[in-house]
């Protein structure tokens, strides 16, 4: 194993390599975002054989479009030029009025989504809800009965699309020794700090022995809480995770492109954030959740499911920089919930990946970055205040 990944720049064959534990930090994820099937293994989501889901097009001038967020004011187009911005794509009434490619990405490029992903699987796991094959109020164990031995035992299914397990696990992205750390080496994107460190996703899961409060009692951002759902799902159809949603979500909604997931070493796809796909089909995954589970006529995912991520939403108690980009919100079946007084979602993801979803406007907005940090309130509250911004104007219209 090299300590460094190639980068590919044709004009450049001297140019610097990547550092291999520092690939997804400033500044390589200003290009690795958009190359991460160059870097790493990767499972296939297939398209399928049929037309992609058609996108009209009805394009309006959105860089003038002022708005305000924490005492600063600023337009669309500035916040474009400021916010490593590598795509957006802004749907209105069933129509594209926006889209926009920077930093070298096109229309065919696949960029990782982070977390977004979870929102992904979260939609797989409802439209499997919907048809019985899984049942939300059961035990993990009933489906994994491995996890009796962890401290899953006694959470649901939906304690872990909630995020609510009550299990210890440090999400700190910087620190080398926590358990966000192994399991960035259990799946393959970095190397392995210790020998005794899990060598894949489901013998790090296996490790979770300690609980933090009972499950169910409380909200705590988890990213490994996706994975349990995911072998979940692939247990409970005996069908691995990339394939899945290429059966039940990709080809059926109509993609225009493959997408893909990084693997682990054991070959399991990464479902809490390894998922890439390009701009426009991360906007028809959008367009199926305003049309309530419809898309192109065709109905993929039960419309009680995507009524239920928001209407079954309770406040979350959230601390920290989940507060202060949410005040008012939740998190529900894989997706954040605004709160307050709107109907909007989203599907969020570390270094500024965003797709919100407002059903009551017919509005969606996605997003996809390269920042320099993971995670930044500031560039998030600004972001989410821009794609507002760009909802009222368009309701007004």
């Amino acid at each position: 194993m090299t300590d460094s990944y190639p980068f590919r720049d044709p004009a450049n064959p001297g140019a610097p390599v990547i550092p291999r534990p520092d690939w997804d930090r400033a500044p390589w994820n200003r290009w690795t975002f958009q190359h991460v099937r160059e870097m790493m293994p990767t499972a296939q989501v297939w398209r399928g054989k049929g037309p992609a889901s058609p996108l009209p097009e009805a394009h309006q001038d959105i860089d003038r479009i002022g708005f305000e967020v924490d005492g600063r004011r600023d337009t669309i187009a500035g916040f474009l030029g400021t916010s490593f911005n590598d795509g957006l794509l802004v749907l209105h009434r069933g129509k594209i009025i926006a889209e926009r490619y920077h930093n070298g990405m096109s229309a065919h490029t696949l960029h990782l989504s982070q977390s977004v992903a979870k929102s992904v699987v979260g939609t797989v796991a409802g439209i499997l809800v919907g048809r019985g094959v899984i049942d939300p109020a059961a035990p993990v164990t009933e489906y994994l009965p491995e996890l009796d031995a962890t401290a899953y035992r006694g959470a649901t299914v939906q304690n872990v699309l909630d995020m609510t397990s009550g299990v210890v696990f440090d999400e700190t992205y910087t620190a080398l020794d926590s358990h966000m750390a192994k399991i960035d080496a259990a799946s393959g994107w970095k190397e392995r700090r210790h020998a005794d460190w899990p060598a894949s996703v489901w013998e790090l899961i296996l490790t979770l022995t300690e609980t933090e409060c009972a499950h169910g009692a409380s909200f705590r951002y988890r990213s490994v809480e996706t994975d349990v759902l995911s072998f979940v799902l692939q247990r409970a159809t005996a069908t691995p995770l990339a394939e899945l949603v290429s059966r039940e979500l990709w080809a059926p909604m109509g993609a225009w492109e493959d997408a893909c997931f990084t693997v682990d070493p054991a070959g399991y796809a990464l479902g809490d954030g390894g998922f890439n796909a390009t701009l426009r089909d991360y906007g028809r995954f959008a367009l199926l959740h305003l049309g309530r589970g419809e898309i192109d006529g065709r109905r993929i995912v039960p419309a009680a499911w995507i009524q239920e991520i928001t209407a079954g939403a309770r406040p979350a108690l959230f601390g920290g920089v989940y507060h202060e980009v949410l005040p008012e919100g939740a998190y529900h079946n894989q997706f954040w919930i605004e709160g307050g007084k709107s109907a909007a979602y989203m599907a969020r993801g570390v270094f500024g990946q965003l797709i919100y979803i407002d059903p009551a406007a017919d509005f969606a907005a996605v997003i996809l970055s390269s920042w320099p940090d993971f995670v930044d309130a500031v560039r998030t509250r600004t972001a989410i205040a821009a794609v507002r911004a760009i909802r009222d104007a368009l309701e007004l219209a």
